[in-house]
């Protein structure tokens, strides 16, 4: 019997070894993708956390630009260090707590975007959404510091660090890595010797700096300008709160918080809402050269004129026919993408810009407004955090080294000054004359004379005066004497038997009671015979006794009311004259007034001779720097003047919010008429160097975070 095996069962047996092995094989390569897979999304879940990190960082910065400074002003007003509840929030580390609630950092989807979805029971799978509760493990001082911040004071941090500070008061050294602080006590030393453009003995308050990288245009990147930089360093890791939860570790990046403070020196420079180009009656600017940028708060650029740049802290419009650093603007200048095209196109910085295009870093110009110009409106500041008072440092009339009050009035319905109060340093205290103005200091003794000492005592004259020797009811005169006087017996004769006298003298005082052609009271301020009246009094130089401020004392005298602004007629006045030659005021001089100002003289147009260190620009001369402070000023005393000139920079302290834009150019004669344009010379031009800076400048903030990378050290 034949027998044939069967072929199918055969190829069923190879059929299911193949069908085995390649679902083995199938089955691992599953496995392996599978694998490969959930490698992949491992990945892509760290990559997204590090950038979820990332964006929370960003924001969080963009915070503390925005928080910082304000705690900053807090920490210089009053009663900021009287109690913990008030000074704890002004500190970095709730400066930083702040920060992270303002910057939503602690989840990924705001409850608001969350419930806008409508989904029901949401789930949000992100394991770097915590409480970011420990802000010692996110932030920490550099170098490997303890602490969240590295004050830059009275030490060097090393190389890729600005020049550090230095401070001799234990309370601003002290707290300055606690709090930010702003003081008149950190200046530069020894530690910034050779790092910024001048010498620190010479300029410890304010120096040559370098303008950083950033679009606002206050200055050009790179340039060099005026200014004392504030600055604190600290690393930032928010990822570094959960690392034991989310595994993630990220790079550690440190940075540099700064605030520049920068004295008003541009040509024109105020945070107000100017108008450019134009005068009220819509003659454009003739005769007017500008040097260099403008600066507003807001901006409206007119008629067909034009600037090198212009930066505006909340916007500028532009009419079509101006142009800006050779640009006309047709459109929309701060619409998306113009400002990079420009750059990329013409390599050179945008010249219209505003602080919002700079990320992170903003421009705080400091304006108290009508209060700049009135030390009574203020109120005296006690415990504060930093040791310069937010009022001190922001009002020019508190500035002023020397204070000339009205403080007397015949009654209520006539304005006749019936008194005034001078204040000036002596031997680094604040003294007071009180000067009668219708009668003597004592009976029998015509008004203006001062007393100088008692009998038997010598005073020492270095200009020729009158001096007087008695007491009420006999007097003895000498006119015309210097040098040493001795007021006794001997001198004088006796002109009063029996009782104890006293010596007086008689000077040229370097103000007085004037009343304009309208009968207006004015206050009438000589700064050239400052000098001699200074030294009559024994006063501390001129070096110190540099700026006046004039107010009318309405907060200790019923019968005196406070000045309006604007002015009006029914206002006292104040009249500048004698005015011509300041060289006698060694580091300038500086005036402020809430008062209606009368400049009736030509001002500052004496030359001095430069300071050491410093040399003026080829073909110009140095002239002391000086700054005058007042509500409205106009032009003449006795009569209009034919034309006006003037040189050097022009601010305002008006609202930048106004309704209506101030107009920096314009000008009124003593009658309250406008100066006719082809009548106005304006040579305006910025101050390049510290010893142009006269005593009482406006400030400004400028706020800037920037990361220290170490490719650019």
């Amino acid at each position: 019997m034949k027998t044939r095996s069967n072929p199918r069962r055969s190829r069923g047996f190879v059929a299911y070894v193949m069908v085995l092995t390649t679902g083995i094989i199938l089955t691992m390569m599953t496995f392996y993708a599978y694998k490969s897979a959930i490698r992949t999304q491992t990945v892509q879940a760290s990559v997204q956390l590090r950038a979820d990190y990332l964006a929370k960082e960003d924001a969080v910065l963009r915070s503390i630009v925005a928080i910082a400074p304000n705690r900053a002003m807090r920490a210089m007003q009053g009663g900021s260090n009287s109690s913990s509840t008030i000074s704890n929030p002004l500190r970095w580390e709730n400066i930083f707590t702040d920060a992270l609630i303002q910057a939503n950092a602690r989840t990924s989807i705001s409850s608001n975007l969350k419930s806008s979805l409508n989904v029901t029971n949401p789930i949000v799978a992100n394991a770097g959404d915590s409480g970011l509760t420990s802000i010692s493990s996110m932030f920490k001082g550099v170098s490997n510091e303890s602490g969240l911040i590295s004050a830059g004071i009275n030490r060097s941090l090393g190389t890729g660090f600005p020049p550090a500070l230095n401070s001799s008061d234990s309370t601003t050294s002290s707290r300055d890595s606690t709090y930010p602080i702003i003081s008149d006590f950190k200046q530069y030393g020894s530690l910034a010797s050779g790092l910024v453009g001048l010498s620190v003995s010479s300029y410890p308050k304010y120096n040559l700096l370098t303008y950083p990288q950033i679009n606002f245009g206050y200055l050009k990147p790179g340039d060099s300008f005026v200014a004392k930089r504030n600055w604190w360093a600290f690393n930032l890791d928010v990822a570094a709160n959960d690392t034991a939860t989310t595994g993630a570790s990220r790079f550690k990046r440190d940075f540099v918080f700064s605030i520049y403070e920068i004295p008003s020196q541009l040509a024109i420079s105020a945070s107000s809402f100017l108008a450019l180009g134009q005068y009220a009656s819509g003659s454009a600017w003739q005769n007017v050269t500008i040097d260099g940028g403008v600066y507003a708060g807001r901006a409206s650029v007119e008629g067909s004129s034009s600037f090198s740049n212009v930066a505006a802290r909340r916007g500028a419009t532009v009419s079509s026919s101006a142009t800006i650093g050779g640009q006309s603007f047709s459109t929309n200048p701060f619409a998306a993408g113009v400002r990079e095209k420009y750059e990329v196109t013409s390599g050179q910085f945008f010249p219209l810009s505003l602080p919002s295009e700079s990320g992170r870093a903003a421009f705080i110009s400091i304006n108290r407004g009508p209060d700049y110009f009135d030390r009574f409106s203020a109120t005296t500041e006690t415990s504060t955090v930093s040791t310069s008072t937010w009022n001190n440092y922001t009002l020019g009339a508190l500035q002023a080294a020397m204070r000339l009050d009205i403080n007397g009035v015949t009654s209520s319905t006539n304005a006749a000054p019936t008194s005034l109060k001078f204040q000036y340093f002596k031997g680094g205290s604040r003294q007071t004359l009180d000067i009668p103005l219708n009668s003597g200091p004592a009976s029998g003794l015509a008004q203006g004379y001062i007393k100088c000492c008692v009998e038997n005592q010598s005073y020492t004259f270095a200009t020729p005066v009158d001096v007087a020797y008695g007491a009420p009811g006999g007097w003895a005169y000498q006119t015309g004497v210097s040098g040493t006087v001795t007021f006794n017996n001997a001198r004088f004769g006796d002109p009063l038997v029996g009782t104890v006298k006293a010596g007086y003298y008689k000077t040229s005082y370097p103000f007085e009671i004037k009343t304009l052609a309208s009968g207006k009271y004015c206050v009438a301020v000589y700064p050239e015979r400052f000098a001699a009246f200074m030294t009559l009094l024994g006063a501390d130089s001129l070096s110190v006794n540099h700026s006046l401020v004039v107010n009318v004392d309405y907060a200790n005298n019923v019968l005196l009311r406070k000045p309006s602004i604007p002015c009006t007629d029914l206002d006292y006045g104040v009249i500048l004259q004698e005015c011509g030659n300041l060289t006698s005021f060694p580091k300038g001089f500086s005036f402020v007034t809430n008062l209606r100002l009368y400049i009736g003289d030509d001002v500052n147009n004496v030359a001095a001779t430069p300071p050491s260190g410093y040399t003026p620009p080829s073909g110009t001369s140095y002239y002391p720097p000086w700054s005058c402070f007042a509500p409205e000023i106009r032009y003449g005393v006795n009569s209009d003047p034919f034309a006006i000139q003037v040189s050097g920079q022009i601010g305002s302290l008006a609202s930048e919010t106004a309704a209506n834009p101030t107009r920096p150019l314009d000008s009124k004669n003593v009658s309250g008429t406008a100066v006719a344009p082809e009548r106005i010379t304006m040579n305006l031009r910025p101050i390049r160097h510290p010893a142009e800076l006269p005593p009482i400048v406006m400030m400004n903030w400028l706020v800037v975070l920037e990361e220290r990378r170490k490719e650019f050290f």
